[in-house]
């Protein structure tokens, strides 16, 4: 299938999509939690934005059903943009679980979390914006880095769990801090899922 330009109206709604999702880690990750109320409003924007996402989901839903040919095929464009949402309510459920847990302070694991969730959000911004285009080898290093920041948090996960397991007494606490560890690496794998979904229409139209 040819590609075509950037105006495409499936291009237009997946960098929607993309862009939305990095905006949403970057508040999620620049955002200072200092108290209770804080918590209130750090999780209604990242609803906020999860409702944005919602919103352009249905709309490439919608084109699809319209489209009799698509520049990729529609498949693979449902499935990446699927994938993206994965990581956008995966984000949003992290930050509900701040508030249900009464979390007002990210420790070090979190931060280091958020910034290669933050990184791989910056590097899908990226390959959405050329995947329409003929330079389709051009995408590839960035579904590179986003596997190699996944697999960076497999490592954080690792070292979270020991230090946790090692040094937390309170079992509530505990079970509070591994749950939001575990969440914040299932983004980086829904993550991970975009970065193979852009490798499959590499493969699939280089």
């Amino acid at each position: 299938m040819v590609f075509k330009n950037k105006k495409d109206k499936f291009a237009v709604l997946l960098g929607h999509i993309s862009t939305n999702l990095r905006e949403a880690t970057n508040y999620f990750a620049d955002y200072k939690l200092q108290n209770t109320d804080d918590l209130k409003i750090f999780t209604e924007k990242m609803k906020e934005y999860e409702r944005n996402g919602d919103t352009y989901v249905h709309d490439m839903i919608l084109e699809l059903n319209d489209a009799f040919i698509t520049p990729i095929e529609r498949e693979d464009l449902l499935a990446l943009t699927n994938s993206m949402d994965d990581v956008l309510d995966g984000i949003e459920e992290c930050s509900g679980l701040f508030e249900l847990y009464n979390i007002t302070k990210a420790d070090e694991f979190m931060i280091e979390f958020v910034e290669m969730i933050r990184n791989c959000a910056e590097e899908i911004e990226k390959a959405i914006d050329i995947v329409f285009t003929k330079k389709l080898d051009k995408v590839r290093p960035h579904a590179i880095k986003i596997k190699e920041y996944e697999s960076h948090c497999d490592e954080i996960l690792r070292k979270s769990l020991i230090h946790l397991f090692q040094n937390e007494s309170d079992p509530i606490r505990l079970i509070k801090y591994k749950d939001l560890y575990e969440n914040m690496e299932d983004v980086a794998d829904y993550c991970q899922t975009v970065a193979n979904i852009l490798e499959t229409i590499i493969m699939k139209n280089a």
